[in-house]
């Protein structure tokens, strides 16, 4: 049987990977993982009781675009977060972000561009959804550099205008996977004007937003809404993965212009999943409430002192303004992940499994991605171990 060939250039998921890469051999020491980005701080404690009253809802279909209570809980937590105001018509509920990143761009990338292959954008090193949903929709990804140089965030402005002008979609990470870096209000306005002037569609991944270090980060939907960009350019995607330490969850939801938002429903309604009834009832309560969130917070400001007191002095380290991971400079990621499991059993991802090569070139091959997401001894433990193993 013949598969689809552009899917076979991709390398395998990062996870997967790393597992071929250590797990034939033997840790030095006691295991401590920091390679996912999954929460463990604890989950909201309403969770249980709003499920357990809500059981019967497993027994009907869900509403496929969220329950009305549910989208205006998320409409008002955006207006308390950026002070825009989002309609009901303009959102959708999702099983996290992944399937929203995935299905916006199959449901909004047309066939083609003045008459050529599609183009769509992601910064390099990228969440890898980003790249699978271009090639299911025969678009040319193309991988654009985020490294110190520009701050850890793509420059499309800088690509040919032959290339701007076959682009239907442009994927941004704000605060960065793996790198932490923020987009400013400057960064999102000049990217909302180059959409404009090119004419593509932003896809704003703020799946980390709420967890920061010196300031809330600015939101896609509020600078669109200040320097009066089209709607319709503008897809912001959130999950209550990070943001209330409800991975397994799987909720968050897509904010956008009213026709593109109708088209994704439209394609949800064919071959989506929407989210258990019982599910939407949390995720109400969870977009309803700041105490859980603030707590969560203080606790990752914590980490934040602990990681900039372990790797203090450290050529090139640099604390990230947001999201919970270190890109730590290595010489060879992989060589280095590799040595600090047979050494000492502390896991990390290599930053050229997140990356991808580009004329030859792999802008995470230096760096190995660090989460900080353990409890704070373990993961302090975690640090030591390597700062002593690894410079």
């Amino acid at each position: 049987m013949a598969f689809p060939e552009r899917f076979l250039n991709l390398p395998d998921y990062a996870f997967p990977r790393l597992r071929k890469l250590l797990d034939s051999h033997k840790p030095g020491g006691e295991p401590v993982a920091m390679t996912i980005g999954e929460p463990t701080h604890p989950m909201p404690d309403f969770v249980g009781p709003i499920l357990a009253a809500n059981l019967s809802g497993f027994g009907v279909y869900p509403p496929n675009d969220g329950t009305p209570e549910l989208l205006t809980a998320i409409s008002g937590w955006i207006a308390r977060r950026y002070g825009v105001n989002v309609t009901e018509n303009r959102l959708m509920a999702l099983n996290g972000t992944r399937e929203g990143l995935f299905n916006a761009l199959v449901a909004l990338s047309p066939e083609t561009k003045n008459g050529q292959r599609p183009v769509v954008l992601m910064p390099n090193p990228f969440y890898q959804v980003y790249a699978v949903a271009a090639l299911t929709v025969g678009a040319d990804p193309v991988y654009v550099p985020a490294i110190a140089a520009n701050g850890f965030l793509p420059d499309y402005a800088s690509l040919p205008p032959d290339v701007l002008n076959r682009v239907t979609a442009a994927y941004i990470c704000s605060p960065a996977n793996p790198q932490g870096a923020v987009a400013s209000r400057e960064y999102w306005a000049n990217l909302l004007a180059l959409a404009e002037k090119h004419d593509f569609i932003l896809f704003a991944d703020e799946c980390y937003s709420e967890i920061w270090r010196t300031a809330p980060p600015p939101g896609i939907l509020q600078v669109a809404a200040e320097t009066g960009a089209n709607p319709e350019r503008v897809f912001s995607f959130h999950s209550l993965s990070k943001r209330s330490n409800l991975p397994g969850l799987r909720s968050g939801f897509v904010a956008g212009g009213p026709l593109g938002i109708a088209q994704i429903r439209k394609l949800r309604s064919f071959a989506g999943a929407p989210l258990p009834l019982p599910i939407q009832r949390v995720s109400e309560a969870a977009w309803a409430d700041e105490a859980h969130v603030q707590a969560s917070l203080a606790l990752y400001h914590e980490k934040f002192a602990i990681a900039a007191q372990v790797f203090s002095g450290l050529q090139g380290f640099d604390l990230p303004e947001g999201g919970f991971f270190l890109w730590l400079p290595v010489e060879d990621g992989e060589a280095a992940a590799l040595r600090l499991w047979r050494e000492t059993g502390v896991r990390v991802l290599p930053g050229a499994y997140l990356s991808r090569d580009v004329n030859g070139e792999n802008p995470g091959k230096g760096y190995i991605r660090v989460a900080l997401v353990a409890p704070k001894q373990e993961m302090q433990r975690g640090l030591i171990t390597l700062r002593d193993c690894l410079y």
